[in-house]
């Protein structure tokens, strides 16, 4: 397993947590909005042989409204959600090819579904991001290589603590008041785990998904009121 994201300490602890339970892992510490980093994780990760799961996220880029894009911010946005994803999938298609197997899957959120105020650049590029692996998943299906994307709803993330800190604090409530304010919206009453989440992407990028492909699945609790 190779990981990779820009926190070194953060890869190196979970680098060391997999070893301990029997796992192999290796860490690249890569901000992959820079190509020259991009490509030097490529270069370390084929060195460790054929890669046949790739799991992609990104962070979100900066929150705003539609019609305050500023050309920057869209380029910005680009370079750290959009092209990394496309960049290292279409790297390692040709050993997924070769081997006639392959799991490809990103990470976007709930917003492709539908949209979240305030966050028009990660309403747009995930929605991008869906739309390529959309075309992909068709173009490599002969292969027996799947592309799907995974949408998590609210969910306890480190992140999401940080917007709700941020939010109590703002309206003068209490952090557990914040979350509550948020499960109130949530048909499941309540916001995910990371397991939750990380329970759908295992069986997506396992065997058993063989003929799962192409899809946008949401893990959101029943927040999306859409039909599709």
């Amino acid at each position: 397993m190779v990981m990779a994201a820009r926190n070194r300490e953060k890869l190196q602890e979970l680098v060391r947590e997999i070893r301990t339970s029997g796992g192999e892992a290796h860490a690249v510490a890569a901000d992959l909005a820079r190509e020259e980093e991009l490509e030097r994780l490529i270069v370390e990760t084929q060195k460790l042989g054929a890669v046949e799961l790739f799991l992609g996220n990104t962070a979100g880029p900066k929150p705003g409204a539609a019609r305050d894009l500023k050309i920057q911010d869209i380029r910005m946005a680009a370079e750290q959600l959009w092209y990394p994803m496309v960049t290292l999938a279409n790297a390692l298609l040709p050993d997924m090819q070769a081997r006639q197997f392959g799991r490809i899957l990103f990470i976007t959120s709930l917003a492709v579904k539908e949209p979240i105020e305030n966050l028009a650049l990660s309403n747009a590029l995930r929605a991008g991001l869906t739309g390529y692996a959309k075309t992909l998943a068709k173009e490599v299906a002969p292969f027996g290589i799947t592309v799907n994307t995974l949408g998590p709803g609210y969910t306890r993330t480190e992140r999401v603590e940080e917007v709700f800190a941020f939010r109590a604090q703002s309206q003068g409530i209490s952090l557990e008041a914040a979350y509550a304010q948020q499960a109130a919206q949530i048909p499941a009453g309540r916001m995910a785990s990371p397991q939750e989440i990380a329970n759908v992407a295992v069986f997506l990028l396992s065997a058993r998904a063989s003929y799962l492909t192409g899809q946008a699945i949401m893990v959101e609790g029943g927040v999306i009121r859409g039909l599709l």
